[in-house]
């Protein structure tokens, strides 16, 4: 009765998932389990509609509300901007936001490389609390609900080598998971496990309740990006060129693939592909079941930034200045539009838009 429950919970979660992402991208992939795919139809080409300057480069990812739009920079500030372009307003964090903000019950959550992680209301900009790590934050947050299914938890990793775990209401610490070296990416969550990998060349996989580890696995070199998981897998790349798929039941290997060049970007997952990016300037899809290269795309420059899955499409941001999309079964350009600065933001997805950040420290807003 319990495994039933389970999976209609799993279940009714992928759906509110798939229904959510079409008009809002509330987190860094887009959902709690990473996998980077939203059910937008994207259209065959798009106009960029308005850009907004910042006053450093932006390689925060940006989340959209159902109104808003919101985004960090390399100058310190939150933005908050309307879909048309307006400014609602701006909050100074003090130092750079890479990170990818958390839109959550009207409140966004972040990092900054001073090491604290904010909470500030989305419709104000007000600050409700911070808390204190000792590093500097990369990577986005993600949430999950305790155990009593009332409160709800942030959850962050930090340059001090721990992932926090606080209270979303008030940044109290609940618990805090100790790895070996920094920790750059986001936490995938799912199952009640916190999985990610770090600095220290593990995947670890965390009770989310507890803060306990329920093990590690070791893939001999740096994770740099973020886990996707996807049926009872993990799915990530290592600074080595190798990508995994791991198996969350058995907590074994199921397949590997080799000589992708160096994987700082994190997968999107759908149906039987996976698409990720690497620095050797190419996309890659692997077919989900064992690992086997589907098709590839060159562009003329390392990819930092993750793909996202709209369908039937897939959407790239390289470092060679072009908004790429392809096609998800071939991998053939269906269309590109260049903005000529290098694009270190991962894409955010929506009906009729697509929000990217520029290493000239533009936001970019593309739509109809």
């Amino acid at each position: 009765m319990r495994i039933i429950k389970n999976i209609l919970g799993l279940l009714f979660f992928l759906m509110s998932v798939s229904v959510l992402a079409q008009d809002s991208w509330p987190s860094f992939r887009g959902n709690q389990a990473l996998t980077g795919y939203t059910n937008t139809l994207p259209l065959t080409s798009y106009k960029l509609l308005w850009t907004y300057k910042t006053n450093d480069k932006i390689k925060s990812s940006a989340v959209i509300g159902k109104d808003c739009i919101y985004i960090g920079s390399d100058d310190g500030y939150l933005y908050a901007f309307s879909k048309s372009g307006k400014l609602n307003w701006k909050f100074k964090a003090g130092t750079s936001i890479e990170a990818s903000p958390l839109l959550l019950d009207n409140t966004l959550f972040f990092g900054s490389l001073s090491g604290y992680l904010f909470a500030v209301d989305s419709k104000t900009g007000k600050q409700k609390w911070k808390y204190k790590t000792e590093a500097q934050i990369s990577g986005a947050s993600n949430w999950v609900m305790g155990s009593d299914k009332i409160q709800k938890r942030i959850i962050t990793g930090s340059y001090d080598y721990n992932l926090h775990c606080v209270d979303a209401s008030n940044g109290k610490l609940i618990w805090k998971y100790e790895s070996a070296n920094y920790i750059n990416g986001t936490a995938a969550i799912a199952y009640n496990i916190a999985a990610f990998g770090g600095c220290d060349g593990f995947l670890h996989l965390i009770n989310v309740n507890t803060g306990k580890e329920t093990t590690k696995i070791n893939v001999n070199n740096y994770i740099a990006s973020s886990v996707a998981i996807d049926a009872n897998r993990a799915y990530f790349g290592n600074y080595d060129g190798e990508f995994f798929c791991i198996d969350l039941i058995t907590k074994k290997q199921v397949w590997k693939y080799e000589g992708g060049g160096t994987f700082t970007s994190s997968p999107a997952v759908y149906d039987k592909y996976i698409v990720i990016t690497s620095h050797n300037k190419k996309v890659y899809c692997l077919n989900k079941a064992d690992g086997s290269l589907l098709w590839n795309f060159l562009t003329l420059q390392k990819i930092e930034s993750s793909p996202v899955i709209a369908q039937q499409m897939v959407v790239i941001a390289s470092g060679d200045g072009r908004l790429y999309l392809l096609d998800l079964k071939t991998g053939k350009k269906l269309w590109s539009y260049e903005i000529g600065s290098p694009l270190l933001s991962t894409p955010a997805v929506i009906n009729n838009y697509i929000i990217v950040g520029g290493s000239d420290g533009k936001v970019y807003v593309f739509g109809k």
